[in-house]
């Protein structure tokens, strides 16, 4: 993943992205298990495990192993016990089969060397009615986040999205600088 430098500075991001409500906006509940592909420093991760408690999962896996290294010592600091983190690649990693409720993918699909193996990856680990969460950078010019070049636009992640077999239920803005993808599985 590209992690760059205001990644590390939550409250900053926080003044334009709200975790927990876009977490819950988007279904995450209690009891629920949650995979977040591609979890970073935990700004998702976290407010995840808080929001599904004792009686739900999250799975975060990131190539970064200083930042599951953080994730973890946040984790245990909050005493939050329903976390498996792993340093991996998405491309190389089900975490199970058939178990998660919601696959997460919070501003990294652009940056996966092999995005469509990665969603085939989700759309195994997800329930019949399990739902994918794309979260990612529009695709203009800003002072920050990666490069434009390997940005996706809207267009173009729903396209990979429905390529996997997920049916995109709807896309929309989400604050100033990312859009929202939400997409469902047609699984028998």
């Amino acid at each position: 993943m590209h992690h760059h430098g205001w990644w590390r500075v939550d409250e900053e991001r926080r003044k334009w992205q709200n975790p927990e409500q876009m977490l819950r906006d988007t279904g995450l509940k209690e009891g629920d298990t949650f995979i977040d592909v591609g979890c970073g420093y935990g700004f998702f991760t976290l407010p995840a495990s808080r929001i599904v408690g004792t009686d739900g999962k999250v799975y975060g896996l990131d190539v970064d192993a200083e930042a599951i290294s953080i994730v973890e010592k946040k984790a245990h600091q909050e005493r939050l016990t329903n976390l498996r983190l792993e340093v991996g690649k998405a491309e190389d990693t089900i975490f199970c089969e058939a178990c998660a409720d919601i696959v997460f993918f919070g501003i990294v699909l652009h940056d996966f060397a092999d995005a469509a193996t990665v969603l085939d990856n989700a759309r195994l680990m997800m329930k019949q009615h399990g739902r994918l969460v794309d979260l990612d950078w529009n695709k203009e010019p800003m002072d920050f986040g990666p490069p434009l070049s390997i940005r996706f636009s809207e267009e173009y992640a729903a396209k990979l999205i429905r390529a996997s077999g997920f049916a995109v239920e709807r896309t929309e803005k989400m604050g100033p600088y990312n859009y929202l993808i939400l997409a469902e599985t047609h699984k028998q």
